[in-house]
């Protein structure tokens, strides 16, 4: 998958012909009893992110989403602010032909759709799989607080097939939005249910999380919780433990989501410095609050990416020239 070209145009003709019809974009929410056929996973064999003559450098990108409860206000801001997320990263050439993945996970232990999985997208059909998604269902009695990110870590570690790795060594990108602790093991039962006969026995989170990061750059969003734009402390503690600080990212305003990814993804490239990825959005229109709460959410990450050099977050804000490493 991954053919095509993401249009402003027919995303912006989309939404305004649904709005003329009194329609929600996300109208197959509504009383779904299923995963959309587009994006259930049982008998999923292989997403795969190709190389093509449009996109000859194509580089993997999965969003992953928990979509249970409120959450569904993190989808809805990714739909919104999906020209904003394609004029960073193409306009700006944070990152060459990003194919991206939109899926979503909830509790696989009790909720009727625990995991969707949508295909690698160069074009507008990734909007229609992100609209097709199942969202906001509430939690089914005695279900655990837990979320299953570990269903998106398995899929993308054994069920993707990714040029950007296999061909040029290149990390593709993953990244979990989710306010909860995920389950420490991918349980076989689950698996073999949701996706059908797979494994023949669990298998642990840091596992996972392992095999995952072979080929993927983990980043872990917590969006915030609360009136007062807090972040959930458990689920903060809980995935700095295991992806190491500098992967979580706290999201103080859940509207900032899609700049938040394509300044990660930017940084991560040294394709920019974080005071040039700001810069970018308040050229954009981005006012104060929203460029301050961004510096304040990427200043781990933006340190981690400049570790060793000497260089620090307020060299960044200064406009400082230098790259930040690798990570």
């Amino acid at each position: 998958m991954g053919s095509g070209t993401w249009s402003t145009n027919a995303y912006e003709t989309r939404v305004k012909q649904q709005q003329a019809k009194g329609q929600d974009v996300f109208a197959y929410n509504q009383g779904a009893k299923g995963a959309h056929p587009m994006l259930d996973p049982h008998g999923l064999e292989v997403r795969e992110s190709r190389d093509g003559g449009e996109h000859p450098n194509s580089n993997a990108i999965i969003v992953g989403l928990d979509v249970s409860g409120s959450m569904g206000r993190v989808v809805r801001a990714i739909h919104k602010d999906l020209p904003q997320l394609f004029r960073l990263l193409m306009g700006h050439k944070y990152i060459p032909d990003p194919q991206i993945m939109f899926a979503a996970f909830s509790n696989g232990r009790c909720d009727q759709v625990p995991l969707q999985v949508g295909q690698f997208e160069s074009d507008n059909r990734m909007d229609v799989n992100l609209e097709n998604m199942v969202m906001g269902a509430p939690l089914a009695s005695g279900c655990d607080p837990q979320e299953s990110s570990e269903l998106m870590l398995y899929t993308a570690a054994r069920h993707t097939s990714i040029d950007c790795w296999e061909k040029r060594h290149r990390k593709g990108y993953l990244f979990l939005i989710t306010d909860e602790p995920a389950y420490t093991q991918v349980k076989q039962a689950e698996i073999n249910q949701i996706i059908g006969p797979r494994l023949h026995e669990d298998i642990s989170l840091e596992q996972m999380i392992s095999e995952t990061s072979e080929r993927y750059h983990i980043y872990v969003i917590v969006p915030a919780t609360t009136s007062n734009g807090q972040c959930a402390p458990a689920a903060l503690e809980f995935w700095k433990s295991y992806v190491g600080p500098e992967h979580v990212i706290e999201l103080h305003n859940p509207d900032d989501i899609s700049e938040t990814m394509a300044l990660t993804i930017g940084l991560t490239e040294q394709a920019i410095q974080l005071a040039e990825g700001l810069h970018h959005l308040e050229a954009d229109g981005a006012d104060r609050n929203t460029l301050n709460a961004l510096s304040a959410s990427l200043a781990a990450t933006a340190g981690q990416s400049i570790k060793g050099t000497g260089f620090g977050l307020n060299d960044l804000n200064t406009g400082d020239e230098k790259r930040p490493r690798r990570l």
